[in-house]
């Protein structure tokens, strides 16, 4: 079990570092890496808290404490998947319009040119 809870803390540090590096370089937006600072965050500190994780496994009822930390990671997964399902619909609606107004100006464009002709 101790060898699972290092790996975790192991895969937890190098989620920090890569997603503080993505930040670093604008790969990705610091309103996005918040939500995986926050759980990878949490996830290094349920992995190196055994005492913590420990009444976190009693108060779910779970028999044992590394499924305790993966079943909150894959429930955090789920829960950050579905925010940026939300976000990328709503970005696809925006170019959406975006392309419509577009559209709308080139024919106002095209029809301004013809009566000038």
């Amino acid at each position: 079990m101790d060898r699972l809870l290092n790996v975790t803390t192991g895969v937890s540090a190098l989620l920090l570092v890569i997603v503080l590096f993505s930040v670093r370089r604008a790969h990705i937006r610091v309103e996005y890496s918040v939500s995986w600072l926050v759980a990878a965050a949490a996830m290094l500190v349920l992995s190196r808290a055994k005492p913590l994780l420990d009444t976190v496994r009693d108060y779910m009822g779970l028999p044992d404490s590394p499924l305790t930390l993966f079943l909150l990671a894959g429930a955090v997964a789920l829960i950050m998947f579905f925010r940026f399902s939300i976000v990328i619909s709503h970005l696809r609606d925006d170019n959406v319009a975006l392309a419509q107004r577009v559209a709308m100006l080139e024919y106002h464009l095209r029809t301004l040119e013809e009566h000038e002709k």
